[in-house]
């Protein structure tokens, strides 16, 4: 058996937590929106939606979600099969269709919001609001590394 050469760093052991809670995190959400036949994916795009009354473009969402243009294809193409978006023509570019809510997507997101708010009430459980926001600024700073650290390494 090969020894390890190296050791981790000393913050290691939080690196794996927070993959491991991006996990719970993700399936937990899973089981959430499965009683309104979303996927997590699903709710975030019609929830990024809710900031572009106007619509957005495929390209925009996929910059807001942070995923692949082809996987917000798909997303897109499933939400408007339930009539929850819409694809309507950009009149700035031809090339390009805007994606709107329809008013079905507002009834439905009107009635997960409550819910939704709750339970991340719950998963944030004692911790205090304050120590909550500075922790988006250290995960913010996590990210732009992980990003730095990919690019380095690419």
């Amino acid at each position: 058996m090969k020894r390890k050469t190296t050791s981790p760093g000393p913050r290691y052991a939080a690196l794996i937590q927070l993959l491991r809670t991006a996990e719970e995190l993700w399936n937990a959400s899973r089981v959430f929106f499965a009683r309104w036949d979303l996927s997590p994916s699903q709710f975030n795009l019609l929830n990024v939606l809710t900031d572009f009354p106007n619509g957005c473009t495929q390209s925009d969402l996929s910059r807001q979600l942070i995923m692949h243009r082809s996987n917000v294809t798909g997303l897109v193409d499933r939400l408007e099969e339930r009539g929850l978006v819409a694809r309507k023509e950009n009149a700035t570019d031809r090339r390009a269709w805007l994606v709107v809510l329809t008013p079905a997507a507002h009834k439905l997101l009107a009635e997960i919001y409550p819910h939704y708010y709750a339970a991340a009430e719950l998963v944030w459980g004692k911790l205090p609001a304050a120590r909550a926001d500075k922790l988006v600024t250290e995960l913010t700073a996590i990210s732009e590394n992980a990003t730095r650290a990919a690019l380095a390494n690419s």
